[in-house]
């Protein structure tokens, strides 16, 4: 099928190509926007692009796409993926919102082209709550190009930093967490934690204490992995491994599906982890409200450890 089918309500703008285009085929605009070709265009033709209305395009295999989520464009796959662009000189761009949920199985999706999410919280755009606990050293916590950059002192003693939203949300409001965060530099020993997610509070020096939450947890150190854990206060599932690692230098994609309590579902660049675990994301007991959550600590050791958030958002849908 063609990269793009126009479905309907969409505006045609005049546009003069730089190269030849055939129909359906998706496109970026000087002003940054996405388009897609109606019709087939000569080289140096003036012909008309659609900007905006519903489009079904090709997805990127195996990804899952909830409804409302940020869609961009992957250049040198020609299809429409969840996960943001990350490498430097990426020619990726932005598409669009997902038009409903679209299975993992399912090789199209619907874009509602140009259209941004709302979002309730947003690191960048609000700030948040910052708390630095430590028994000595100077860990840190500042933004960097856009990301918040956080890391330990090389002093062998506990220590603890946190960003907590300053907006909250009802559990209730069907909430969905979007992040994007990289391990810069990896601790030497299994002494270092990060968790990501909803929460009702932090912790002083460790996250697993939080009464309501439901969490990515990155075990910094040896072992690489990325396990999911969530706690309503009545019900608690510790952490469990993913079975997908992060990779040092490697920006991870990280959402949490809120929209059902009693089964918050956990994705990692797209796809769905842990699936069918018991109690894994029931936090239907708890009473929030709820916020967005950074929590990074250490017990012990002297390894910096060094981790870049480059987004942490949340949208709600109430209804």
């Amino acid at each position: 099928m063609a990269e793009a089918v126009y479905k309907g309500d969409s505006e045609v703008l005049s546009y003069t190509t730089e190269a030849a285009y055939t129909g359906g085929q998706v496109v970026q605009l000087r002003d940054g926007r996405a388009g897609v070709m109606p019709v087939d265009v000569d080289s140096g033709a003036t012909g008309g692009v659609q900007t905006c209305g519903l489009h079904l395009v090709t997805k990127t295999a195996s990804q899952v796409w909830l409804d409302g989520a940020p869609i961009w464009w992957d250049h040198s796959a020609n299809a429409a993926t969840c996960i943001p662009p990350t490498a430097a000189g990426d020619r990726d761009f932005f598409l669009g919102t997902a038009v409903g949920d679209v299975a993992a199985a399912t090789t199209t999706g619907t874009v509602n082209l140009n259209k941004a999410p709302v979002y309730e919280v947003d690191l960048q755009r609000d700030g948040g709550d910052t708390t630095v606990v430590l028994t000595a050293g100077s860990p840190y916590c500042y933004s960097r190009g856009g990301a918040l950059e956080a890391g330990f002192s090389a002093t062998a003693e506990a220590q603890k930093l946190d960003w907590l939203s300053k907006r909250s949300f009802a559990l209730t409001s069907n909430p969905i967490l979007e992040a994007v965060v990289e391990v810069v530099t990896n601790a030497d020993a299994d002494v270092a934690d990060m968790s990501i997610g909803f929460a009702n509070a932090t912790h002083a020096s460790d996250a697993d204490s939080i009464t309501e939450s439901a969490f990515f947890h990155f075990d910094m150190g040896a072992d690489l992995n990325i396990d999911c854990e969530s706690d309503d206060g009545t019900t608690e599932v510790a952490a469990t491994d993913s079975t997908i690692d992060f990779a040092v230098g490697t920006p991870v994609h990280l959402v949490l599906d809120g929209r059902d309590p009693s089964n918050v579902k956990y994705y990692i660049n797209g796809v769905e982890v842990l699936d069918g675990t018991s109690n894994l994301g029931n936090i239907a007991a708890a009473t929030g409200p709820l916020k967005a959550l950074f929590h990074l600590e250490k017990s012990s050791n002297d390894s910096p450890g060094v981790v870049r958030l480059h987004s942490l958002k949340v949208r709600t849908g109430q209804q």
